[in-house]
């Protein structure tokens, strides 16, 4: 089984492995990938479009369809990383975990950490491959809906964390999309997904812990939402990298929170 996390090197290591399969997660069009990579499309492919809110789950059909036209195997060992180092491809870590594939890493530093030691990259070109046989096996069991924030508002059941940036988390920077109100969902917390990070890699797990510290009762099931379902899931990766613990999203994050609080109090 893979580690939660993987260095430049450790990746080398294993590029023969028969049944690696490496994926970008880049979310703007990229231009070069790691040699043999398959675009994993997180915003059409492996996202429910019809949603009203931004890169919903999909159903568990569509992943496991779109799965299998990356030619992704039960067995595949899966390495994702995106172009910003570690941006969007701990979503993808997230996806898979949760819908029952936990064979999967996160490369450390994405493809700037490839580049920085003068490793070849490839232009990026439409492809085809071999129909894989994956099977989506689990429901999304870490996966929480808005009536359960709503209720953990009273009940404090578990602890939401939110990992925006302390502007919009306190309403004095104007959310990205337009429309949306700043602020944050009553009894949360913030720990901005960037302090996690050092020079697009993750912190030591030391590091990780010590800032994770500010969690009032780490005894309490944790839930990590963002704007729209990304960056939570660095704060849920690196939570894992911590304390080998999982941890739950709310998918629906803070666009789908303040959306729905407007149309209430209209």
């Amino acid at each position: 089984m893979l580690p939660p996390l993987i260095s430049v090197k450790e990746l080398q290591a294993i590029l023969n492995d028969k049944d690696l399969i490496i994926l970008d997660a880049s979310q703007q069009a990229v231009e070069e990938i790691i040699p043999g990579a398959r675009l994993f499309d997180i915003k059409n492919k492996f996202s429910d479009i019809n949603s009203n809110y931004p890169n919903s789950f999909p159903s568990t059909k569509q992943f496991e369809i779109e799965s299998q036209q990356l030619g992704i195997n039960n067995k595949s060992k899966l390495v994702v990383y995106d172009n910003k180092g570690i941006y969007s491809s701990p979503r993808v870590w997230y996806m898979f975990r949760a819908i029952g594939h936990k064979n999967i890493t996160v490369l450390d530093g994405g493809l700037p950490a490839w580049k920085s030691e003068n490793l070849r990259t490839n232009q990026h070109s439409k492809s085809k491959y071999k129909k894989g046989n994956f099977t989506a096996n689990k429901s999304y069991n870490n996966t929480i809906g808005y009536q359960e924030i709503c209720k953990n508002i009273v009940s404090k059941d578990f602890q939401l964390v939110d990992a925006r940036s302390t502007g919009r988390f306190n309403g004095t920077t104007p959310e990205p999309r337009k429309g949306i109100k700043s602020g944050h969902i009553p009894n949360s917390i913030n720990i901005p997904y960037l302090t996690l990070l050092k020079n697009n890699h993750f912190k030591t797990k030391g590091e990780l812990k010590e800032i994770f510290k500010s969690l009032t009762n780490i005894n309490k099931p944790i839930v990590f939402s963002c704007g729209s379902g990304i960056t939570a899931c660095i704060l849920l990766l690196g939570y894992y990298i911590a304390y080998n613990l999982e941890a739950n999203l709310y998918d629906g994050s803070w666009t789908e929170w303040a959306i729905k609080q407007q149309l209430f109090n209209e």
